[in-house]
């Protein structure tokens, strides 16, 4: 095995000249890839970072937040990504939690000005806030680099040691961050690239965000394992991604089942030569099987890949396999990763029979070493021989295809993102006005579903200014998108609205 900045000098000493990134007009080589995190290298060791510190990235995807993650995994310390979405209150209770000594971020991204929005937090582990980049250009991160640094000499890592906390949404309302090791993602990304046939020829357009698993691991990690080209992408248009396959070549540009929707409906796909994309891997909601077909006869993909995963599974459970028909990719999760083991469990723990629904258990190298600083939760979600319940549920056909068909967890998936309804109810009810809450799923045709807020008021407030104010404190994929106010909301003889 190996760690992740070793992925990346590897690929430096066998392919110095390969083009690693291309972010605008702004292109590395592997060679000055590799000379750019040296350099970021010793200027973090010189601001303090050291082996087993924390740094956060709030940043959207770009070349800069790359060499920042590598640089300090390099030293040995572990990344903790940010939601660009998040609003202040969000990113400072991440960063109080995960004891953050650097971070990270932009000023401009979409009028975000994050540092700002930071302002009046209590953080107290919290010593330096570096900007990466501004509106202006690439100037914020030349002046990172030209600080005071220290002998850019790499850490002693092993692959045991701790590279990534990823937070996700709590059942219980607080967000649980889930870690995983160098070993882990390499291991479990080699297998996936190896699965949907990356090759360093490969010119990935990278549309999720890096903070998420889907634009981090099966996005620029990937590319680094396979030595392939990485092409960031901040803001998603389907005219500018048109033109970004036609122009740039792309050859992988993986994404949520709307991205593709929304490409096959632009008005001017026709006029774009997109022949050049071969491969893409979808997921995180209900696929129909014409979204499938049309991705191959209309889009010209070449191959098409569903898969399965949670941030709790560093990313991946299961996936397709080349040649799947379509019903297959569309109606399943594939077959679990290779050297993985998987399961079905009853209510009663036990294993149910072939064909029945149960809740998906997970065990192998994929399963994350535990929750940051929540033992119970840690002990609630992996068993004591290290069985991951993922809380979804499904079947497994005598091929080992896993279908999911429900979750066992109250979870919205908002256009791809996770929401837990405790989560929002309990920011709601931060506010003045609102004496009780409750918040459910709904359909909705482009996003797949949305929060629908349940609410009782205590004193008189608009629908207008309450989603104003949610706009203002969560995230914008967590705000309700209907709400409904009640004089009392129904419950049963536990507490629970019924």
């Amino acid at each position: 095995m190996t760690t992740i900045p070793q992925l990346l000098f590897d690929q430096a000493a066998r392919r110095p000249s390969a083009l690693a990134i291309e972010d605008g007009d702004w292109q590395l080589s592997y060679g000055e890839l590799a000379a750019q995190v040296k350099e970021a290298v010793g200027v973090m060791r010189h601001m303090g970072l050291s082996h087993g510190d924390t740094f956060g990235i709030w940043a959207p995807n770009c070349a800069e937040w790359i060499i920042a993650a590598l640089a300090g995994q390099s030293l040995g310390a572990v990344m903790v990504t940010l939601n660009t979405r998040y609003k202040g209150v969000e990113a400072a209770d991440i960063l109080r939690r995960a004891r953050c000594k650097l971070l990270f971020t932009v000023k401009g991204f979409l009028g975000h000005d994050y540092p700002a929005m930071l302002e009046g937090q209590d953080l107290p582990t919290l010593q330096d806030i570096v900007v990466i980049r501004e509106e202006a250009g690439r100037g914020a991160f030349e002046a990172f680099l030209s600080r005071k640094a220290t002998a850019s000499n790499m850490t002693e890592l092993s692959d045991k040691d701790i590279s990534d906390i990823i937070f996700t949404s709590g059942t219980t309302g607080a967000p649980k961050g889930a870690m995983t090791t160098h070993a882990q993602n390499v291991q479990v990304f080699e297998s996936f690239t190896d699965a949907i046939g990356m090759t360093e020829n490969d010119r990935y357009l990278v549309v999720n965000p890096f903070f998420h698993s889907f634009g981090y691991k099966a996005g620029w990690l990937s590319c680094l394992i396979k030595g392939a080209a990485i092409f960031p992408l901040a803001v998603y248009h389907p005219k500018d991604v048109l033109e970004r396959i036609e122009r740039d070549k792309i050859t992988v540009m993986p994404g949520a089942p709307t991205i593709f929707q929304t490409l096959l409906a632009h008005p001017d796909l026709s006029k774009h030569d997109i022949s050049s994309l071969r491969v893409a891997t979808t997921g995180a909601t209900t696929i129909p099987v014409d979204l499938i077909r049309a991705m191959h006869e209309d889009l010209g993909i070449d191959d098409v890949f569903s898969a399965y995963g949670l941030t709790e599974s560093t990313g991946v459970v299961s996936l397709c396999q080349k040649g799947d028909d379509f019903e297959t990719i569309a109606t399943t999760c594939g077959r679990p990763l290779p050297g993985t083991e998987l399961r079905l469990v009853g209510d009663n723990g036990q294993d149910i029979g072939a064909g029945e629904e149960g809740e998906i258990w997970v065990k192998g190298f994929n399963v994350m070493q535990g929750y940051l600083d929540m033992p119970e939760a840690t002990a609630d979600t992996i068993t004591p021989d290290g069985w991951l319940k993922t809380g979804d549920i499904g079947t497994q056909n005598a091929e080992g295809y896993i279908k999911i068909t429900d979750r066992k967890k109250d979870m919205v998936i908002v256009g791809g993102f996770n929401v837990y309804p405790a989560e929002v109810e309990k920011a709601l009810l931060q506010h003045p006005a609102i004496a009780d809450a409750a918040v459910t799923g709904v359909p909705d045709e482009r996003l797949g579903e949305v929060t629908h807020a349940h609410i009782v008021l205590s004193e008189k407030l608009s629908k207008e200014d309450l989603t104003t104010w949610c706009r203002e404190t969560m995230a914008n994929y967590k705000v309700p998108r209907e709400i409904s106010l009640h004089d009392q909301l129904p419950r049963n003889a536990s507490g629970k609205v019924s």
